[in-house]
């Protein structure tokens, strides 16, 4: 079985355990998914929608992030991991966007790595779910692992990993499927997985 055939049966897989997987962030305009985006590096979905509602109500334009007290934000944001280093990711990214960018998430990966903050991960991520340009594949922890496991890759590099999947798998797919496996990983397959009752332990090496 060539590797196009064997992610498009794990894929086909995987959109009947999960036909809606989506991001679990919640936001409610592109600069809140992007602030949202950079918080969850390092730190779970959950705790991040537990500290964006008060955030979001503090802070409702990029402009407010802009002039906010470093300080002030960072208690904002101290039950988040790596909380000191994310306050001044997103004021700094805050104060690029109303000066170069007229306030507005940039549509260019080129652009979006110019952000603090922001890797080729969190890029694909805001600007697939801003503005529905699928420009890679998001690569975070689950998606290392499980590409590993199904021996999609040989890689831990998640750039490489990209390459990769961005080889294999149809550009239409490139989007939903980390989704799904994430869903997968969090579900059926943690990191402690014996594979004893994984869906996709056929696939399994």
């Amino acid at each position: 079985m060539s590797q196009k055939e064997k992610i498009g049966k794990i894929n086909a897989e995987l959109k009947k355990l999960f036909p809606k997987s989506k991001i679990a962030l919640d936001y409610g305009n592109n600069w809140e998914l992007m602030v949202a985006v950079i918080l969850s590096a390092q730190c779970t979905d959950k705790k991040v929608n537990q500290v964006t509602p008060a955030l979001f109500k503090k802070y409702s334009t990029v402009a407010d992030y802009a002039k906010a007290d470093l300080l002030e934000f960072q208690k904002d944001i101290k039950s988040i991991g790596l909380f000191r280093a994310k306050a001044k990711n997103i004021l700094e990214s805050a104060k690029i966007l109303v000066t170069k960018h007229n306030g507005e998430i940039p549509k260019t990966m080129d652009e979006m790595l110019e952000l603090n903050g922001i890797g080729r991960k969190s890029a694909n991520i805001i600007l697939w779910n801003a503005y529905g340009i699928i420009t890679g594949i998001p690569v975070d922890t689950h998606v290392i692992r499980l590409s590993n496991l199904l021996g999609l890759t040989k890689h831990k590099n998640p750039e490489k990993i990209e390459k990769d999947l961005m080889e294999i798998l149809p550009k239409k797919e490139w989007v939903q499927f980390p989704y799904r496996l994430i869903d997968y990983g969090r579900k059926y397959c943690t990191a402690r997985c014996r594979h004893l009752e994984c869906p996709l332990k056929k696939f399994i090496l």
